[in-house]
């Protein structure tokens, strides 16, 4: 029987040569006051498994499972409220931030990251989009969304291979999304798909240059002409009603982009409207364009789960330190979760996995077992339990 809890075999995953790396290019632990980093980086995973709803309810799980400390790496004593809640503040966010690209890259090189569709589209592929989540105004004073309400908004570029990002910034809740689409350094040679809020022809025209390919969702305001209508394969979905080559015709748009675009019009069976789409790839079917941008709604799904199954709908710091520590350390809890459901033998659903995996954070069995086979003899839940009782 394994002797060591779940959670300390959760754990286990984190390359430690890969943290160590992180820690020495910040050197978070220079100033550690007697808790080291991976003290701090276990408190704020254990805050998002645990869904805690506050530093008291960190500390307290913690203690409760204070003979388990040492398997989690934890030396000495468990971080005292007061503690945990300065280095929040004053630890350098970075680092997280490091850690989270590093154990990526390394999860993506391992082949445990992978793209499900357009495997013959040797690129990189990424979804543009962001989602605000809503503050209080008077505590954080500075995230002004509204006159009388706080936001921030995560401006997030999804990689398509494993659907984690790979660019995540926080501004004020009021930020315009193509304003700070501007600012990303896109990879040459990948391509971009997003909603039509990035709509903006100087930076398409931009990304035109450094050889990026992009299908975005085309506003009706949009005033074109069609230059030459592009035969439809016999390959293409039935819902697709047109493929063209057209020009913009407004002054200021054409100056803006003056080459021609590619448009597609689709028909959308469940809102019974039809939907175009511009790209400037002139070789892919209009099927493939209408099913990238299809695929567009895995940032959605990825925006459902960060904010359904992990601490990030509420902070327990105020300051901007303490956010951006809370948003990495739940990227990094999210990547690992994704991880073991990839490993796994049985087929769980994210939201199932994290629901168990809740129930039994200090429970000692061995990983491996219990994610392969859940309901063997052993285990206390029935198969029909779960599917009556979680979410599915």
């Amino acid at each position: 029987m394994n002797n060591i809890t779940l959670f300390s075999q959760i754990l286990q995953q984190i390359n430690r040569n890969i943290f160590h790396k992180a820690v020495k290019q910040y050197q978070s632990d220079k100033h550690s006051k007697g808790i080291n980093s991976w003290a701090h980086f276990v408190a704020m995973i254990f805050c998002h498994l645990s869904k805690a709803q506050s530093i008291r309810e960190i500390t307290n799980g913690l203690l409760s499972a204070s003979g388990n400390l040492n398997h989690i790496g934890i030396q000495g004593k468990c971080p005292s409220r007061s503690s945990l809640s300065y280095l929040n503040e004053h630890r350098d966010w970075r680092m997280f931030r490091e850690l989270y690209y590093l154990l990526k890259d390394d999860m993506q090189k391992n082949k445990h990251l992978k793209r499900k569709k357009f495997k013959t589209i040797k690129r990189k592929i990424y979804m543009l989009d962001s989602t605000v989540i809503s503050l209080c105004l008077k505590v954080f004073d500075w995230a002004k969304y509204r006159q009388e309400k706080g936001a921030i908004k995560l401006h997030t570029l999804l990689d398509y291979d494993g659907c984690m990002p790979s660019y995540l910034f926080m501004t004020e809740g009021k930020q315009a999304d193509v304003k700070h689409a501007h600012y990303m350094l896109l990879p040459k040679k990948s391509v971009v798909v997003a909603d039509r809020g990035y709509q903006d022809f100087s930076m398409l025209n931009d990304w035109d240059k450094n050889d990026i390919y992009f299908v975005i969702r085309l506003k009706k305001s949009i005033n074109h002409e069609m230059i030459k209508e592009l035969p439809l394969s016999k390959n293409d979905n039935s819902n697709i009603l047109k493929d063209e080559l057209i020009i913009l015709t407004e002054e200021e748009s054409k100056e803006h982009y003056p080459n021609s675009l590619r448009r597609v019009a689709i028909y959308v069976e469940k809102d019974d409207k039809i939907m175009e789409l511009i790209t400037n790839n002139l070789t892919w079917t209009a099927s493939t364009i209408a099913e990238l941008y299809k695929q567009r709604w895995m940032i959605e799904i990825f925006f459902k789960e960060l904010k359904q199954h992990l601490k990030i709908k509420s902070f327990i710091g105020t300051n901007e330190n303490a956010m951006w520590i809370q948003i990495w350390t739940a990227l990094i809890t999210l990547l690992l979760l994704r991880y073991l459901k990839e490993t796994a033998k049985y087929k769980w659903s994210l939201s199932n996995l994290i629901a168990f995996l809740r129930m039994n954070l200090f429970v000692k069995i061995s990983l491996k077992q219990w994610l392969d086979k859940p309901f063997d003899s052993r285990s206390t839940y029935s198969e029909e339990y779960m599917q009556t009782n979680l979410f599915t």
